[in-house]
């Protein structure tokens, strides 16, 4: 009888462990699948070269609070992660970066100004508008196609990923294109 009662404990126990990794196994799949796939902007055009495709750059600061707000909601929404993997090379790119960048053969440099500063890649994709979080579009050729300013909640980034994707913004005025794809 003891034998039996040890070998249902057993049992009980190794059957909870096994649920829980489980659970814990999907919940872990889960979070990693949400993932943006974040590079250098060296590395995107790397890849843009091999393989064509337009350059999302989230400009941003440490110290920016709607920076990290667009982290944690934005850019963990599923239906934006899966669109930006899909369609874009994604570079996330610290305003403030000291390290120099090299890209297209040019030298972008850290510009210390005040207490804090900026690197030249920032200054010049802001379009000297120095303002976090910006989100920079780029088209395959790494030419910009435009800047976003400020904080934008997903439902607000969707359509304008669907927009710059497709190339509408080629032939079609935002207004216009925005009207028909809600109407």
């Amino acid at each position: 009888m003891t034998y039996l009662c040890t070998m249902r404990i057993r049992f009980g126990f190794l059957l909870a462990l096994s649920i829980l990794s489980f659970t814990a196994g999907k919940a872990q799949t889960a979070s990693e699948h949400a993932k943006i796939n974040w590079m250098s902007i060296e590395k995107a055009d790397e890849m843009r070269r091999a393989q064509p495709r337009k350059i999302l750059i989230d400009v941003y600061t440490e110290w920016c609070g709607w920076c990290k707000k667009m982290d944690k909601t934005t850019f963990e929404d599923p239906k934006v992660v899966e669109f930006i993997n899909t369609h874009f090379y994604a570079v996330k790119l610290d305003a403030e970066q000291k390290e120099p960048i090299t890209l297209g053969g040019k030298t972008y440099e850290f510009v210390g100004e005040g207490r804090r500063g900026y690197n030249q890649i920032a200054y010049e994709l802001l379009q000297t508008r120095m303002s976090y979080p910006t989100t920079v579009f780029l088209d395959e050729g790494m030419n910009m196609i435009q800047p976003v300013a400020g904080y934008l909640e997903a439902a607000d980034m969707l359509p304008i990923l669907e927009y710059l994707a497709t190339d509408a913004y080629k032939n079609t005025p935002w207004e216009d294109w925005l009207k028909k794809r809600e109407g």
